[in-house]
């Protein structure tokens, strides 16, 4: 049997990278997707190349309204709602000298009051049905901290943080909510200048698995928690990293092999 047969999963930021991964992958495990981005022809093109199981619908995340819409769009389509994935992100470079608020309303609207807003309007179709997962992508960064990425490291450790209190709040209604956090990822937004192969993987040596990861490594992870198979986990946080936060990268030390830590 499908991992998610008869299942309804909304997906944000599904147009694209590991969001168009997700909606692909639940949809492959006969889930009814509905992919929300505000990139309109990528995302019905899309919904379009998945099938009938599927169907795009124009999100702005930090819009309340716009969740009302889609959420009520969902409901009258298939009629439930059991999945909530929170993808849609955005990343932002700047030395802390640089800091704009204007760009932290436009970052944390997406990365944090999305998520929020996402919850808020599926938790009283979940809770009807006294069942539900939502997943929230955070990042490696949700896990540690990163030079020059202040803003975009503060919204995924909130993101942790939300996911943490919104199992305690949900789970008596048999809502399970947990975090993904993947590394690098060959996405537009993880992979921006298009590289390659050895070229691409040449940047990731440090990373225990010296590679980047695959959008479909990171949908897998968001399969396994959306599934009976994780009936008992909320509140968890998954790392899909390729190992990136397990520790400090540091030379070969004296006597250590020389394949080791080069």
């Amino acid at each position: 049997m499908k991992k998610l047969a008869g299942k309804t999963a909304i997906i944000t930021g599904a147009a694209q990278g590991m969001g168009e991964a997700t909606a692909r992958l639940f949809a492959a495990e006969g889930a009814n997707v509905v992919l929300a981005d505000v990139k309109d022809t990528e995302g019905q093109a899309v919904a379009a190349s998945i099938g009938a199981n599927a169907v795009f619908h124009h999100l702005d995340v930090s819009s309340d309204a716009g969740w009302a819409a889609l959420v009520a769009s969902a409901l009258e389509r298939f009629g439930a709602i059991d999945i909530l994935v929170n993808n849609a992100g955005l990343v932002h470079f700047t030395a802390i000298e640089n800091f704009n608020p204007n760009d932290a309303t436009r970052l944390l609207g997406v990365n944090l009051v999305g998520p929020m807003l996402g919850a808020k309007h599926v938790v009283g179709p979940m809770r009807t049905r006294g069942k539900g997962v939502i997943i929230n992508i955070s990042s490696v960064d949700g896990l540690r901290g990163c030079n020059g990425l202040s803003l975009y490291t503060a919204s995924k450790w909130a993101v942790r943080g939300l996911t943490k209190s919104l199992a305690y709040e949900l789970g008596a209604s048999g809502i399970r909510v947990c975090s993904v956090h993947p590394g690098a990822v060959d996405t537009p937004m993880g992979n921006h200048r298009q590289q390659t192969g050895d070229e691409l993987n040449a940047n990731y040596r440090r990373v225990p698995l010296r590679r980047i990861g695959q959008p479909e490594e990171i949908a897998q992870a968001s399969l396994f928690l959306a599934s009976d198979a994780a009936s008992y986990m909320t509140g968890a946080e998954l790392a899909v990293d390729g190992g990136w936060s397990a520790g400090y990268y540091q030379p070969a030390l004296p006597g250590c092999p020389p394949d080791v830590l080069q």
